[in-house]
């Protein structure tokens, strides 16, 4: 399976070579996004968990749609064993600003976030418009995430995620500092 997994990432980053070259048109407010990025110094925290630390690599690779493929993998920075994964789309309305960003969490969670982008300023604002979840997932249920990307520098990119369950509310959970490479 780890295999398939390899080949997998390979082809994706074959393809984000290719493709990136060729951004559609409609992705111009948020080509910024486009690329690899890494951290070595995300934070998290939340109400009721421990502080602890992670690094991650984000990829927005654009296959010639009004859309990023989006990979996500964190890893604990001690063991480098994985610790979340998400798979998903940033989608763009083409001829407007506004964001779709479907996410599939790999503990049986999906998200889609909605909003806008301000080409400006080269940042992302997003909300919860939708969560499920798996039948057999555990509470408590995250219910809400809010999530800002914000272009600090050409090479800088600023990440922060908010999240509200059941019994927690919206509060600040991620955030780290990526580098393009």
């Amino acid at each position: 399976m780890r295999f398939i997994h390899l080949i997998y990432l390979k082809l994706l980053k074959i393809i984000m070579l290719q493709s990136n070259e060729e951004l559609h048109e409609a992705l111009a407010p948020i080509s910024w996004l486009s690329g690899r990025w890494v951290t070595e110094d995300g934070k998290g925290h939340y109400p009721t968990l421990k502080d602890f630390q992670y690094h991650e690599e984000l990829e927005f690779i654009c296959i010639g749609q009004p859309m990023f493929n989006y990979i996500s993998t964190s890893r604990n920075p001690e063991t480098k064993k994985p610790m979340h994964q998400e798979r998903g789309f940033l989608r763009i309305n083409p001829g407007t600003h506004d964001l779709a960003f479907l996410i599939s969490h790999n503990f049986g969670l999906t998200s889609l976030e909605e909003g806008a982008c301000d080409p400006e300023k080269k940042e992302i604002k997003l909300v919860t418009a939708n969560v499920s979840r798996a039948s057999f997932s555990k509470p408590p249920y995250v219910k809400n995430f809010k999530r800002e990307l914000r272009l600090l520098q050409p090479d800088t990119l600023e990440v922060i995620l908010y999240m509200e369950t059941d019994n927690t509310p919206l509060s600040e959970h991620l955030t780290a500092i990526y580098k393009k490479v």
